[in-house]
């Protein structure tokens, strides 16, 4: 069998210059997160395949990389379905596995639990720019907290978090599941299309009011409802500013007001606590595709990506698919590897690096003065500094070019003490 060195489709090796910003964004994410009160924890990367096929994913669901029963449990004569041949399958996100850790652990964790997660996840997708089969996600989320302070509290965290890493000009686009279903409900769509109606909507940015009606006619639904309902988002583009008390007005006793009024309150308070340079607005076309959102949706937009650098809601009938009981709960989850991508592109400098020294030491040298230059080196990495201890090539001058690509600054030489004479 021949070897290959590359790694598998979907999946990249990670070099030292990339490394450097991904742990330097992994500081910043972990600082900023802990400043606003959320605890760091970790989850396991397998889970098991009912509750990652608990529809709870969506058409994440579809994507699981699944794992083989094992020994004498692996039966591949009689299997026919993958079912029969699998128990185990490789995390898709991180929400699934933090309901499961949360839905075990409760009694000993506070309420509300503010967590944060950052972590490889796996997805059987088709690799495109900014997205591979294994990537890191970085979730935050707070359970039991009924009120939109949950909301409030994770867009301004993770709003402070892109503006320390040098962000701005992004949105935050801001929905609520329940004023669309109200929408569809007004416009006379039956509750059983929603989700296909919806999907439909998601596709708005790409091919225009124009295309949604086009393709909701082609689907069968009625002229009138088609009509109905994208005089809503006529409406809403007419007038962005007053969107929202727009189109509240218009479908009126379809939706309860509090949905409103809990959508002005987020953005009222995110606003007036903003840490960065955003905006914050509602958007009537949000969607979000996973199916287990019940309330407030929110998503990133940044102009350098053209798309969705991060996004999230309230998903507050999850826990209860494990425990029976009700949980309100909440999280958003940042794009870590396209915001990674954007800084590597940019060419982003890391603020504030320690100072960068290599001793360069010919090969040789006799060991007391060896002990020597490793306190030294010591002494130095005491004081703040970052010290590299490397043997002396005899290409020096090539050695050093590339020592300074990994940013080091200050170089030291150390030859054998016969060659100093």
């Amino acid at each position: 069998m021949t070897l290959s060195k590359k790694p598998t489709t979907g999946m990249k090796d990670i070099l030292p210059q990339e490394m450097r910003i991904r742990d330097y964004v992994i500081g910043v994410i972990q600082q900023t997160y802990a400043d606003f009160g959320f605890t760091h924890i970790e989850t396991p990367c397998v889970e098991n395949i009912a509750n990652l096929n608990c529809k709870a994913g969506g058409e994440n669901e579809k994507l699981i990389f699944r794992i083989l029963k094992r020994g004498e449990k692996l039966n591949l004569k009689d299997a026919q379905t993958e079912d029969d041949v699998t128990d185990l399958g490789l995390r898709y996100d991180l929400t699934v596995p933090l309901v499961r850790f949360y839905s075990n652990n409760s009694s000993t964790l506070p309420s509300p639990f503010k967590a944060l997660q950052i972590g490889p996840v796996w997805r059987a997708d088709r690799p495109q720019r900014g997205r591979f089969r294994q990537f890191y996600q970085c979730d935050i989320d707070i359970l039991g907290e009924a009120s939109d302070l949950a909301e409030i509290e994770l867009i301004t965290a993770t709003t402070t978090t892109l503006g320390r890493l040098g962000f701005k000009n992004f949105v935050i686009r801001l929905n609520d599941r329940r004023m669309l279903k109200a929408m569809a409900s007004y416009a006379g769509f039956s509750e059983d299309k929603y989700d296909d109606v919806f999907i439909t909507l998601d596709k708005m940015d790409k091919i225009g009011i124009d295309g949604v009606k086009e393709e909701l006619i082609s689907a069968g639904y009625a002229a009138d409802s088609v009509e109905k309902y994208l005089e809503l988002f006529s409406l809403a583009e007419a007038d962005k500013a007053g969107a929202l008390k727009l189109i509240s007005d218009k479908i009126g006793e379809f939706m309860d007001a509090e949905v409103s009024g809990g959508l002005s309150e987020i953005m009222a308070s995110v606003e007036a606590a903003k840490a960065a340079d955003f905006a914050i607005e509602f958007d009537p076309t949000l969607v979000r595709g996973m199916s287990y959102y019940t309330g407030p949706i929110f998503e990133v937009s940044m102009p350098e990506f053209g798309g969705s650098c991060g996004g999230g809601g309230r998903y507050d009938e999850m826990v209860g698919k494990f425990t029976g009981q009700s949980v309100p709960a909440c999280g958003f989850s940042i794009g870590f590897e396209r915001i990674v991508m954007l800084l590597l592109e940019n060419g982003y400098e890391i603020p504030d690096e320690k100072e960068k020294v290599a001793f360069l030491v010919e090969k040789g040298i006799d060991s007391e003065r060896l002990s020597a230059i490793m306190k030294e080196a010591a002494d130095l990495r005491a004081s703040g500094k970052q010290v590299m201890v490397s043997r002396m090539n005899k290409n020096k001058k090539f050695q050093r070019t590339q020592l300074e690509e990994q940013g080091y600054t200050q170089f030291k030489d150390f030859y054998r003490e016969e060659l100093k004479h």
